[in-house]
Formats: structure tokens, sequence, C-alpha cells
């Protein structure tokens, strides 16, 4: 017989959830294996939310099949639990509490105890350059000073799997690349992370991005091969009256031009001469052309017809977030 083989640490089958009449997830499919950062990219109301939570145990599946680690999550919820670490968007740090404090108290839900629990809140103080704040009331840490202790605090039951929602909220650019290389690290070491984003920086670093629009899994594949789906350059082109400029594109060139943000977006694949074109063909009505190579937002433009940045809620769902 050959090796066996490990299921993946995580395992979706038809996921759906409904809010009342309302769709929140519909048939959502994927898996992620041991030991990689795995990234849901996607709006307000796209449905990444409430994936999360149903990950992280607050919500029951409505229909279709979780399994974590090739277990029912139904099934062996409490079991399961113990696996997972989380690392929620709202700040679950006690601000009249140090940051050992915080993880003390953590450790005694899960029943760490004496010298084990003393260990390992030394360990992960250390391992995120925290010893020296250890005493400080995390009230007074900045924000990513407080986003580490929050990791810690997830890690601090050894789980096999890290659930992070929006891990970078608040923090500035070299925070977030200094929270993507402990995801990395946590990673080679076999620890599975899957996180929710809508910040694109964060997203280019995952190994893997489910893109969610609307409830469903639109795509799924590497942030270079998504970014591959353009084909060529985006062109942006600035002009007074948008509508009518994108109209005339389309009847002169073999392209489907998009307005979107007061601007006229076309996807070619030899970019750099198409601005040429454009130029002659329109010299009165262009203000203003960029070409670039494509990025994540453009993938989303792509597949969705809107930027990543404009809420997907239906009207009157204000407040609840799906």
């Amino acid at each position: 017989m050959g090796p066996s083989i490990a299921p993946p640490a995580i395992e979706l089958v038809n996921l759906a959830y409904h809010y009342g009449t309302r769709t929140a997830l519909e048939d959502v499919s994927f898996s992620v294996p041991t030991g990689e950062i795995f990234g849901l990219l996607g709006p307000n109301g796209s449905g990444k939310t409430t994936l999360f939570r149903i990950l992280s145990t607050l919500l029951p599946p409505q229909s279709g099949t979780v399994r974590i680690l090739g277990q029912d999550l139904v099934k062996n919820l409490t079991t399961l639990r113990r696996a997972l670490g989380v690392v929620f968007q709202a700040p679950s740090l006690d601000k009249n509490l140090s940051a050992e404090e915080n993880l003390r108290h953590q450790g005694h839900l899960y029943g760490l105890m004496g010298r084990t629990l003393s260990a390992r809140i030394d360990e992960l103080l250390a391992r995120f350059g925290m010893s020296d704040r250890r005493y400080e009331l995390t009230g007074k840490l900045s924000g990513g000073q407080r986003r580490r202790v929050e990791l810690a605090k997830g890690l601090l039951h050894r789980p096999r799997i890290l659930l992070l929602d929006e891990p970078s909220t608040g923090l500035d650019p070299g925070a977030r690349r200094e929270l993507m290389r402990y995801l990395k690290d946590l990673a080679r070491e076999g620890v599975t992370c899957l996180l929710t984003s809508h910040v694109l920086e964060e997203a280019d670093a995952c190994d893997r991005l489910g893109i969610m629009s609307l409830g469903k899994l639109v795509a799924l594949d590497t942030p270079c091969a998504l970014r591959a789906r353009i084909g060529g350059q985006v062109v942006c082109v600035q002009s007074k009256n948008p509508p009518t400029l994108a109209a005339q594109i389309a009847a002169h060139f073999a392209v489907v031009p998009q307005v979107l943000d007061g601007s006229v977006r076309i996807e070619h694949k030899d970019g750099h001469r198409f601005v040429a074109q454009l130029a002659e063909a329109f010299p009165g009505a262009v203000d203003s052309i960029s070409v670039s190579r494509p990025t994540l937002e453009d993938v989303f433009v792509h597949l969705t017809g809107h930027r990543i940045g404009q809420d997907e809620r239906p009207v009157g769902a204000v407040g609840k977030q799906i």
C-alpha cells in the first residue's frame, strides 16, 4: 500500500446560508491544504463574513458540508474548536489588562495552567516582539502591537488552523507586511491560515485566493494566475463625457469598454499601442490616458463589474453584514 494522503485542513462542499429570503452564501465549495495561506477577497456583502462565522463555529451551516481536518464540523464541534485559533476583526483584548494578563486569561479558558502556560506566554511574546511590553496595558499599545497580542492570543493553545477576519484592519502598510511575514512563518511550521480581506496588498501575499461576490465564489487561484486572466494591460481614459466616449470606442474598436468611477476602462492585449490609436481616433474627447499592468483590483472588476471597495449588500440590508 502507498502512503496515506492527509485530508485537506479545510473543506467546504456546496455550503449555503440564507438570512430569510436573502442569500448570503450559495453553493460555495473549495478546499485548503495544510500549511497554506488562503485568502477570501471581497467587499462587504460578498458573503465572506458569513463564511468566516461558520468556520469559526459562530454560525451552524444551513446546508452543505464543512470538514475541518477531515472531520465534519457539525458532528465534531467540541473537538474541532480546540484545533482552531480565531482572530476577529473587532478587538478582543481587555484594554485594562496587560498583554501578559490577556494571554493568561485566554490560556485558562483552554485549561492551560502553571509553568506550561507561563512558558507558552513567554514563547509567543518573544516571537511577536512583545516581551518588553508584556506588562503594559493593551489600551496603551499601538494598533500594530495590539494586533501582535491578538495573534499570540489566537495561537496560545497551539491550533492547527488559524482563522483571521480582516487581520490588518487599522494597520499601516509596514505593520501589514510584518503581519504577513508572521503568517508565512506559521505556514512553514504547518499551521493553515485562512483570512478574509478587502485589502489588495494583503490578498496578494496569500498562496491562493478565493474571490467572493454576492455570496458566490467567482474565482479561485494563485494571485499571479488570477492577474494573468486579464491577458494584457488595463487602459483608463479620462473624459468630460465617459458614457459617450465609451460608446464611440466600442463602435470604432473591437473592445468592450466599461464606465467605472467616471472614467472609461478597457482591457487590451497590447495596451501601449492601443493608447496611441485612441488618442488619434478621439483627440478632442480624451483628457488623459493611463496604461498599467493588471492588479487584483482589475481582476475583481473583470469578474464582477465593480470595484472591491463598493458595498455589495442589497438595498435594505444596511446594518447586517453578510
